[in-house]
């Protein structure tokens, strides 16, 4: 047996025994506080401090001793497992999925969607549209307006009454530009927005913008959050008020988030019917999983697909599964990873990553249908774009890239990176985008905790290796991956190789696609970090593309353009889909009155919960 079949065979073994490895009596549960006591913390705290005359941000790391008093013991109680603690709970600065299933449960937007993919109407009293009147669109003038009739008697989680300027407030925080607001992307079409009473908001925009209805997903409270300029500062951000069924009390890092039922919620006191919602913080999933099967835990967040033969059948658990929306994939740097940032990837090129023909052979050394069969038992399917589900991909025919080692090579081969010294690691020689010599070795990064994404890594490695490509592995916890701006999270200021993790569109695919491939969209001091394009990606063409599709009401003309970006991208490579993910959760066989939705976080009808007896 060879090496490779060698590492192959235990990383399938390890797959199949991901379980036996996690039997109760070897995990260390997490504790959560059940008296008041004195608990050690750790922060990471930014602030503002004058240097020689110039005021500069600082971030240091405080440990200091709070008092944590334990909520009662609850009548209605969900125990929900997350691998990934939060590093920030304001929606339009985290970037992390775990974050959304915290605050989920507490922030509301205007509109949400169903687990069906229907926009539902949550905070405004109806879905705006052309039937119902409350959305025009004056053609000759290109201009848009929509009307948002918001629900009355809704109040925050404090007390204050809900409102349009709070509508209005959340806008402005978005756009400021000193905000560090994740995306402004369709905000910034927005020309006019005001109150024509407390209870109606009325925005403006021009030119006509596409996905408006996926705007304005979380709202947040001018009373109780600070100035647009300083929200990456606002105790909001990590105390959170909203209009969900459920507040905040305590937050325990590396413990728990203890969230109780929100007495003001708008259809209280009915609902919600738990009396509370703790956030177990675990190791990795693979805890939650043997937690589960002892009943320590309600929920399980985002399972893989190896492990659901293992779980169902188990007494005490249900499985949900659905086809997902999210798709595993890498992401390549294309820009210097030295310099801080650049908006200039063409004349600062990565000096591995920056040349074309290096990307599509790292694509073409990579046997995806061997990481699906090894890894995920044959339960995903191979991954080729965006668009795997839902309307935006409808009749976008991509194919999947071929596993072929030889072309990957001849394709190295042209791009000036030989093995000259017989070293077995491809150096540049005649290379165009790095220095004489320069070996072919490359940093891939994901989240700890993830056992399912190590392996993947290794597997990777062991492709690359075969093609004379040295790739080592330096992973970092989910909240350092997916820092902000301000944090100096390398993502966002382009300082890595290549990345790996999994992030999907919502319904209406626009913003996230303008988000990730529209060159203006790289998070750069200018605009505060605020955009998605992580590979620092650019081409003219796609950027037309993408202006089209998100000027045209017309339907099949948006996914025409869309599915022209992703056969560019595919390419161009500055992404490498791996697999396409179901979503899979597991939970108590007690919790009544959740429902898996691929399209929202988890924790979306927190408020219709129960346990039974």
């Amino acid at each position: 047996m060879s090496q490779k079949q060698f590492v192959r065979l235990a990383l399938l073994l390890v797959g199949l025994f991901i379980l036996a490895a996690c039997q109760p009596q070897t995990v260390e549960v997490t504790r959560v506080v059940t008296e008041t006591e004195q608990v050690e913390v750790t922060r990471v705290v930014t602030e503002t401090v004058t240097e020689q005359g110039e005021q500069v941000e600082v971030t240091r790391v405080v440990t200091e001793e709070v008092e944590v008093t334990a909520v009662p013991a609850a009548q209605q109680e969900v125990i929900f497992a997350l691998y990934q603690e939060p590093q920030i709970l304001n929606p339009y600065i985290a970037t992390q999925t775990a974050s959304g299933e915290v605050n989920g449960a507490m922030i509301e937007g205007l509109v949400g969607a169903s687990a069906e993919g229907d926009y539902i109407p949550v905070l405004a009293q109806e879905v705006p549209s052309l039937a119902n009147g409350l959305v025009t669109y004056d053609e000759a003038a290109d201009v848009l307006t929509v009307t948002y009739n918001l629900k009355e008697g809704v109040m925050w989680s404090d007390g204050a009454p809900f409102t349009c300027d709070d509508v209005l407030f959340t806008y402005e925080a978005i756009m400021d530009p000193e905000s560090g607001a994740v995306s402004t992307s369709g905000y910034d079409q927005i020309t006019n927005m005001e109150c024509s009473d407390e209870l109606t908001a009325v925005v403006t925009y021009s030119p006509f913008y596409a996905p408006f209805t996926g705007l304005f997903g979380s709202i947040m409270p001018r009373h109780a959050t600070g100035a647009p300029a300083e929200m990456q500062r606002w105790p909001y951000n990590w105390h959170p008020i909203g209009t969900g069924p459920f507040k905040m009390t305590e937050w325990v890092p590396g413990d728990h988030i203890t969230l109780v039922k929100n007495e003001n919620y708008r259809e209280a006191p009915e609902k919600p019917y738990l009396d509370r919602l703790v956030i177990r913080i675990t190791p990795s999933r693979e805890v939650g999983m043997a937690l589960i099967q002892t009943g320590e835990v309600d929920f399980v967040w985002d399972l893989i697909e190896a492990v659901v033969p293992d779980l169902e059948g188990k007494p005490g658990v249900a499985v949900h599964i659905t086809p997902g929306i999210g798709t595993e994939r890498l992401l390549l740097n294309m820009a210097d990873p030295t310099i801080d940032a650049t908006d200039d990837p063409a004349n600062n090129p990565h000096p591995l990553l920056g040349d074309v023909r290096v990307r599509q052979a790292i694509e073409a050394a990579i046997n995806k249908d061997e990481i699906n069969d090894v890894l995920l038992f044959g339960a995903a399917s191979v991954g080729t774009g965006e668009l795997n589900i839902g309307w935006g991909g409808a009749g976008c025919e991509l194919t999947p890239s071929t596993f072929d080692p030889e072309a990957a090579m001849a394709l190295l081969d042209e791009a000036g990176f030989t093995d000259a010294d017989g070293d077995g690691i491809r150096e540049c020689n005649g290379c165009e985008t790095a220095a004489a010599g320069t070996p072919m070795r490359l940093k891939i990064q994901t989240t700890t905790g993830n056992q399912l994404r190590e392996q993947a890594e290794q597997l990777i490695i062991e492709y690359l290796a075969d093609v004379g490509i040295d790739m080592f592995i330096e992973n970092v916890p989910s909240a350092e991956l997916f820092g902000s701006w301000a944090s100096g999270a390398f993502r966002k200021h382009g300082m890595y190789d290549v990345l790996m993790y999994t992030t999907s569109p919502g319904i209406d695919p626009h913003s996230f696609m303008f988000d990730f491939f529209h060159s203006s969209r790289m998070p750069l001091e200018a605009n505060e970090g605020s955009g998605t394009n992580y590979m620092r990606y650019l081409n003219a063409d796609n950027d037309a593309a993408l202006e089209a599709a998100g000027a045209t009401p017309d339907i099949p003309t948006r996914q025409q353009l869309y599915c022209q970006v992703m056969q560019q991208v595919q390419q161009d490579v500055p992404m490498i889909y791996l697999y396409n993910r179901a979503e899979i959760h597991a939970t108590s066989d007690k919790l009544t009155g959740y429902q898996i939705n691929t399209w929202d976080n988890q924790t979306w009808d927190s408020e219709n919960w129960q346990m039974s007896e």
